[in-house]
């Protein structure tokens, strides 16, 4: 299995606030503000967990190219 759950879980959430900035980038749309509030402790915690997933969807630099045997 290899972590596959946390490696789903972080590109999912990574996905999430990728759309998110796309949204703020093109339309001035902040999503994660709209459904949670602007910066109330729940949208910072979504903040804070996509950017933990950010740092460690970098490891899949370090995977990337090895195959599983």
């Amino acid at each position: 299995m290899n972590n596959r759950v946390m490696d789903g879980t972080a590109l999912t959430l990574t996905i999430i606030g990728a759309v998110n900035w796309g949204l703020i980038g093109f339309f001035d749309f902040n999503l994660v503000s709209f459904l949670f509030g602007s910066m109330t402790w729940l949208s910072r915690i979504i903040y804070a967990l996509v950017g933990l997933c950010g740092l460690y969807l970098i490891s899949f630099y370090s995977r990337a190219g090895k195959t599983e045997s």
